[in-house]
């Protein structure tokens, strides 16, 4: 039996980074959380990455059993009980709520100072020179996709093709080498100055191609080889090439 891919990504913050990309992706308000809703789509992306094999850390697992109980708390009909000199009923979901927006408040600074950051490494300075030629370069925009759109694009596709029990035909854990991948990827992708859907990139139905071929594409986006863009939440994906040959 071969071995399967066990994988693991840095790019995963925590289970609150998640919620957040669920309630910007959702437009929901942070202040009035439909537990049920954020729960369900909670749970298809540990799912998903399961599925996968990604290596989900335990906090993941311990935000989902937290979920779980609150939907549970919020189906419980609330029973009135005559207390005059308290009309506040506490909510479940309070806790939640004000972790995530203190996880909000953390992440817009932070990425405030990353971008404050980057201007800074955009200036030089040097003595004058001659210059035979004049180049002008523009930073490489990784685009504002996230790894959980990644995801959630990885799971519209399979949910398409009917990929959700993906079978290990054709192509064998052990037999596609990362790099190897990425080169294929990454010539497929240069083929199309309109830039190619991500499904394409996708071409048996086995797990082991599927996971290979997105860890290629993340590799790539990393490497700013390759920029993922999606014009609109749940649109299609397309990646194109950065290295313009």
């Amino acid at each position: 039996m071969n071995p399967s891919y066990h994988v693991k990504l840095d790019a995963f913050e925590g289970p609150l980074d998640l919620l957040l990309h669920l309630v910007n992706q959702y437009e929901i308000d942070i202040y009035d959380i439909p537990v049920a809703q954020i729960t369900e789509q909670y749970m298809q992306y540990i799912h998903t990455m399961q599925q996968l094999e990604l290596n989900i850390a335990s906090e993941y697992l311990v935000m989902a059993a937290t979920l779980l109980e609150l939907k549970s708390k919020m189906l419980i009909p609330k029973q009135e009980v005559e207390e005059p000199d308290e009309d506040y009923m506490e909510d479940p979901r309070e806790e939640l709520v004000q972790r995530l927006i203190e996880y909000r408040k953390y992440k817009e600074a932070a990425h405030e100072l990353k971008e404050k950051e980057s201007e800074a490494n955009q200036t030089f300075t040097r003595p004058p020179i001659k210059l035979s030629h004049t180049e002008i370069s523009r930073p490489v925009q990784k685009g504002d996709l996230s790894i959980y759109d990644m995801i959630d694009a990885l799971k519209r596709m399979t949910d398409r093709h009917k990929w959700n029990k993906p079978l290990d035909t054709r192509v064998k854990s052990g037999e596609i080498p990362l790099k190897e991948r990425m080169t294929e990827v990454l010539y497929a992708v240069k083929q199309s100055r309109e830039g190619i859907a991500f499904d394409q990139l996708f071409v048996y139905p086995s797990r082991s191609h599927i996971v290979v071929t997105f860890m290629a594409i993340l590799e790539l986006m990393k490497n700013n080889e390759v920029t993922c863009r999606q014009e609109q939440h749940f649109g299609e994906l397309y990646v194109f090439n950065n290295l313009g040959d």
